[in-house]
């Protein structure tokens, strides 16, 4: 049975506003993810806790996030290991990718989250 993971209701509205204003790289892994496309579902900007994740599969508890240039600005590092470790407390295991990776060797991307799935269904 799937474990439900609260989330904080004041985010449903940026989740839906960040929908629409989804990155290039987020665009691109989202047409190559989405309608279970890789075997399994997986949905975008989702509230876990009090932060949004940028795609989540509920079956596997697996997060995948794609890192843009916002996440290399002084400080954001050290915020964004600090949610990871939060999540993970929570059950969520991660995945990240730069924006740049996506945009330009998607192929290695979903090779590495199929890897990743296939680990966690082989080994839940």
């Amino acid at each position: 049975m799937r474990k439900i993971i609260p989330y904080n209701p004041k985010l449903v509205a940026l989740a839906k506003e960040l929908r629409k204003n989804m990155t290039l790289g987020e665009v691109a892994l989202w047409r190559e993810i989405s309608n279970k496309k890789i075997g399994v579902r997986f949905s975008r900007q989702i509230p876990i806790d009090n932060f949004i994740v940028d795609f989540y599969c509920k079956d596997l508890q697996l997060a995948i996030e794609v890192d843009g240039s916002i996440h290399f600005k002084e400080g954001q590092e050290e915020k964004d290991k600090l949610r990871q470790q939060k999540l993970e407390s929570l059950g969520v295991k991660f995945i990240r990718f730069s924006d740049w990776d996506v945009r330009n060797n998607l192929s290695w991307v979903l090779r590495e989250i199929v890897k990743e799935i296939d680990g966690l269904q082989t080994h839940p």
